[in-house]
């Protein structure tokens, strides 16, 4: 009798290490879920964050143009007259700062792209004018904006540029 038992023993211990041995991993339905809320999740996630950065895209262009304005304030204390391009405020291509290199601005900056927006610097009858448009609109940014020597910046929520008549950022409702 004292066989039979440790013969049932051994089969029963026996029918559990096969059942744990076929269960050692995850089923096809258990990681197809897995893998669907996983899914869903950035499907949430994935839009916000790209929101979050064209938010701070755009913040970063505000601080850029105010550059651009402290820079041309030092230009005309230099040399009597605004810069009339972007090149102006950057650095000289070769010798001494001067006006056609005035050393006030980076040359990433003076290149006309940065942070994902186009910038642009012409003179106007008064001053000078600065723009600066999303390189992929909807996508490095969602508004384009403009200011000039009164140094308010005006934006416009849509994909033509802003214009001295265009809301004052941080009065636009959106």
């Amino acid at each position: 009798m004292p066989c039979t038992l440790l013969t049932r023993r051994a089969s029963k211990m026996s029918g559990m290490r096969t059942t744990r041995q076929r269960r050692r991993g995850f089923t096809l339905i258990e990681l197809l879920i897995v893998i669907s809320i996983i899914l869903v999740i950035l499907a949430i996630a994935v839009p916000k964050m790209n929101k979050q950065m064209q938010s701070a895209r755009e913040m970063a262009v505000i601080r850029e143009i105010g550059s651009i304005h402290q820079a041309e304030t030092q230009y005309y204390s230099q040399f009597g007259k605004y810069a009339a391009t972007l090149n102006q405020l950057g650095p000289p291509v070769s010798g001494a700062d001067g006006p056609e290199g005035a050393n006030l601005l980076p040359k990433v900056l003076t290149d006309g792209k940065k942070n994902g927006f186009i910038y642009t610097l012409t003179a106007t009858a008064n001053g000078y004018a600065i723009t600066a448009v999303p390189e992929s609109f909807g996508n490095s940014g969602s508004r384009t904006f403009y200011s000039d020597q009164t140094l308010e910046i005006h934006n416009n929520f849509g994909q033509e540029p802003a214009t001295a008549a265009s809301p004052i950022t941080g009065s636009g409702t959106h």
